[in-house]
C-alpha cells in the first residue's frame, strides 16, 4: 500500500520510523528527475544567458540564475501557499483528484512535444539579440523567467502535483526541500552553459545534447503515469 496518494497521506497506514527516509530519498529523486527537463530544456532565458555567456562567462550565468530564482521562488511559494489555503479534508479528494489527472495528462503532453523537439533540426532555436550583451543579467533573468509562458505553464500543470506532496510530506519544510532539489540545477546548467559559451563552446546541435532531452521526454511520459494512476485508482468504484 503506498503511503501517499497524489501527495496526500494515506491516514489508514501506519508508517514505520525507518519509510520516512525512504519516502523522502524518493520524493528528492523524483524532484530531480521531473524538474530536470524544465530546467534543462531550451527556451529565451537559456539563449539569453548563453549570449550574455560570450561576454561574461560563469559570472553572468551566476547573475542569471539568481534573477531566475528571484522570480521563480516566488512562483513556488504563491502555489504553496494556495494550494494550502484551499486544502482541507472535505475537498482533499477532489483536489487529488484534479491535481493528479492534469498533471500526468501535462506530463505526456510535454514529454512528448520535448521528443518531438528535440528529433526536429535544432536550427529552430529563439533569437536572442546581441544587445542583450550590455544589459544587466540579474535583471535578464528575472524577466525572460517571468515572460516565459512555458515556464509558467510547466510550473502550474507539471509542478502543482510536486509541491502538493512536499506540502503533505513536511509543509513548508517540505517545499524547500523540493526547491533545494530542484534549483541546484538551474545554477549548475545557467553557469556551465555561460562558461561554455565564454570558451566559444556550445551544447546546441550536439547528439549527446538531442539524447539527453529524448531520454528525458520518455521520463517525463513515465512519471505521466506515475502521477495520473494514483488518483483515478482511488476513485471509489
Amino acid at each position: 500500500m503506498r503511503r501517499f496518494v497524489c501527495g496526500v497521506k494515506n491516514p489508514n497506514y501506519a508508517v514505520p520510523a525507518s519509510h520516512h527516509n525512504v519516502d523522502l530519498l524518493t520524493f528528492i529523486v523524483t524532484v530531480v528527475v521531473v524538474t530536470a527537463s524544465g530546467a534543462l530544456a531550451p527556451g529565451p532565458l537559456f539563449f539569453t544567458n548563453i549570449t550574455q555567456g560570450t561576454k561574461s562567462g560563469a559570472k553572468g550565468g551566476l547573475a542569471f540564475s539568481i534573477g531566475h530564482m528571484i522570480f521563480e521562488l516566488s512562483l513556488v511559494i504563491f502555489l504553496a501557499l494556495t494550494l494550502q489555503t484551499v486544502l482541507n479534508e472535505a475537498n482533499k479528494p477532489v483536489i487529488n483528484l484534479i491535481v493528479g489527472v492534469v498533471g500526468g495528462i501535462a506530463l505526456f503532453v510535454f514529454g512528448f512535444l520535448q521528443i518531438r523537439g528535440a528529433l526536429r533540426d535544432s536550427k529552430s532555436q529563439v533569437a536572442v539579440k546581441e544587445e542583450t550583451k550590455t544589459r544587466n543579467p540579474l535583471l535578464l533573468g528575472t524577466v525572460f523567467t517571468g515572460l516565459n509562458p512555458y515556464f509558467i505553464i510547466w510550473w502550474v500543470f507539471i509542478g502543482t502535483p510536486l509541491i502538493l506532496e512536499a506540502l503533505s510530506l513536511a509543509s513548508f519544510a517540505g517545499i524547500f526541500i523540493m526547491y533545494v532539489s530542484h534549483v541546484w540545477m538551474d545554477y549548475a546548467w545557467l553557469i556551465g552553459t555561460a562558461y561554455l559559451a565564454k570558451k566559444g563552446t556550445t551544447l546546441m546541435g550536439s547528439k549527446g545534447y538531442k539524447v539527453m532531452m529524448i531520454v528525458f521526454g520518455i521520463v517525463l511520459v513515465f512519471f505521466g503515469f506515475y502521477f495520473l494512476l494514483p488518483p483515478l485508482l482511488a476513485i471509489p468504484r
